[in-house]
Order: C-alpha cells, then structure tokens, then sequence
C-alpha cells in the first residue's frame, strides 16, 4: 500500500511538473520578439540622387552612414535621377513613400545648388519619417501629403563629417551623415534650428474645361520611354471615353489617334495606346517599343486631350496618324 501511495505522488509531481513546462513553453512561443519592440534595432535608410553609377559617389555615402549606424539597411530608390532635376526626384520620392513604415530615414540628394546659400535640412512629416535634403522644394508633394512635424537646418558639426565640409560633396559630407545618426535613433532637433518655412516648388498641374484637358508631359517611364503626364485619371474619366474607344489627342502640338485600354498588350506589338499609370495618371506607351524615341517626344511638352464630344481628328491629322496609315495600308495590301 505504501509503495502504491508513493508510486501515485511520484506520478502527480511529474504531471505538475510537465504542465508547467508547457505552460512555460507556450508563455515563451507567444511572447512577441522583444528585440522587434527595440527602435532602431534594424533601421531603414532610403537613398536616392543624381549621382550615376560610373563613379564612387553613392559608394562614399554608403560607406559614410554604415561608418556610424553599421546596423542599418540601406535601399535604393535610384542614382538614375535627370542631373539637376528637382521636380523628377520630388516625384519618385513621392511614389515611394507610402510603402514605408514610420521610423523610415530618406537621404535624398539632388542638389544642384550644393555648396550655395540653400540649406540643408531635416524634415519630419507627421506620418513619422524623416528625410534629409536640400531645402530646394524636394519635400512639396510629400508635406503637402503627409502633412510638416517640423524642420531643422543641419548645423551641428557632430552630425556632419567633421570640420572640413566640402563646398561640392555634401552628400558624403552632410546628408550621408545625418541621415546615419537618425538611423541609430538620435534625437534630431540636436541637428540644428528650426526651419519655419521649407521651399516650395509650383509643378505645372492640368487645367480643364468643356473643350477637355490641357496638361504637360512630365517625364519618362524609363527605361521602357513611356509618357508621364500631369493629368490625373479621375480628370480624364470625366470626359466621357470608355476602355477601346479611340482618342486622338495633341502631343507637343501633333495629332495621335490612339486607343485607351487598360494594359499594354491589348494593343499589337509597336501600336500605341493611352492608359493610366500605377500611379492614376495618364500616359502614353507603345507596346513593347519606345515611344518617346520613336516619336522624338523630349519633356517637358505640352498635351491636350479633347472631351469625347470634341473627339474628332481632321483629315489633316489623320494623314499623319500613324495608326490611320497602318489601317489605310491593310485596306490596300
């Protein structure tokens, strides 16, 4: 009897102790990650500038942001920007920004005025990124967006380089290193004082009336040459074409008659077409060709399409089409 009482108080202990094993097992496997809750545990720098890539710039500003913050990740937009090109770069930031957490640091360098009065900034949205930039109009559609937490001039030579600032490399100089001391989760009021007013850039944006839209190419989709334009696809769906109807519309002052259908390959290999980008606007392609080399279309251009009323190509217009001469020649063979 006693043999069983003790066999039976072995066999209850090892069931408690088995029941909080894996209780402890199960606390443990739903715990979240503490090292997730961590901020800045694995930060996020989004680069992008004008600089190429046949030369060591972007290389140098790499090495700067992982010489100070070596655990943060660094993605590319592109180093492909037009030189010089303010309101390109202002554009793609604009198209990437939505598909990145808060938190995230942009490094933005297109800075034609570089070693000028311009200022270098800081700026946070009130969607919690920050980006730093040239104060050249960058930050416009993103503020406009996202709305301005606020902005800090660079000036505290402890988030620069050091002492000796080049007056022509301020991405490696300033920017790179700036953006790195985010990364590790400084503080970034300590990178200067405010900045009450950012520059602005004024874009040309379409205009609409009962004739139709009057807008601007923009640029390229590259490098595939497709148009970007400035009209947005809730203007154009107002003016009354339905997927497969033709448009014939005025590109830098020439006559295109061409379908708008949702994708490029609904139309034949080298055909054009008028769709509306991933971003909703209206552009322009040509299914698997080059539009903008094949019909010699540079931007900044003007381009006007008609409501579907005034959708209607004179004889003129479609001698030159090239679509009309494609049917014309079919007709005949």
């Amino acid at each position: 009897m006693q043999f069983l009482r003790a066999r039976s108080s072995v066999a209850l202990f090892l069931l408690v102790i088995i029941a909080l094993s894996v209780a402890g097992c199960a606390t443990t496997a739903t715990r979240p990650d503490e090292s997730a809750k961590k901020p800045g545990a694995h930060p996020t720098i989004v680069f992008m500038t004008d600089f190429g890539v046949a030369n060591d710039a972007v290389a140098i500003c790499k090495a700067v942001m992982v010489g100070i913050a070596p655990d943060a990740r660094i993605m590319d937009i592109t180093h492909l920007v037009t030189p010089y090109q303010i309101g390109e770069a202002s554009r793609m930031l604009e198209g990437v920004t939505p598909y990145y957490p808060a938190g995230t640091v942009f490094v933005i360098v297109v800075d034609p005025g570089v070693g000028t009065s311009r200022k270098a900034v800081i700026v946070k949205t009130k969607k919690g990124q920050y980006f730093v930039v040239p104060d050249n109009g960058l930050m416009t559609p993103i503020v406009d967006k996202d709305g301005l937490e606020g902005a800090r001039e660079i000036t505290n030579p402890s988030w620069m380089i050091g002492d000796k600032i080049s007056s022509t490399f301020h991405g490696r100089d300033i920017f790179s290193p700036a953006g790195a001391h985010l990364a590790l989760g400084e503080d970034w009021t300590q990178a200067g004082p405010p900045v009450n007013e950012l520059v602005r850039l004024n874009p040309p944006t379409a205009t609409t009336d009962a004739k139709g839209i009057t807008g601007e190419v923009i640029g390229l989709d590259d490098p595939f040459g497709s148009l970007i334009t400035n009209i947005s696809g809730d203007d154009f769906k107002k003016l009354g074409y339905a997927l497969d109807e033709k448009v014939t519309v005025k590109i830098d002052n020439k006559s295109y008659t061409v379908p708008y259908v949702k994708t490029f390959s609904n139309v034949p290999v080298g055909k054009p077409l008028l769709y509306l980008d991933s971003r909703d606007r209206v552009g322009f392609a040509l299914n698997q060709r080059d539009f903008s080399k094949i019909y010699k279309v540079t931007p900044p251009v003007p381009i006007f399409v008609p409501s579907k009323q005034n959708n209607s190509p004179s004889p003129r217009d479609r001698r030159r089409n090239p679509g009309t001469k494609h049917r014309r020649a079919r007709k005949t063979s």
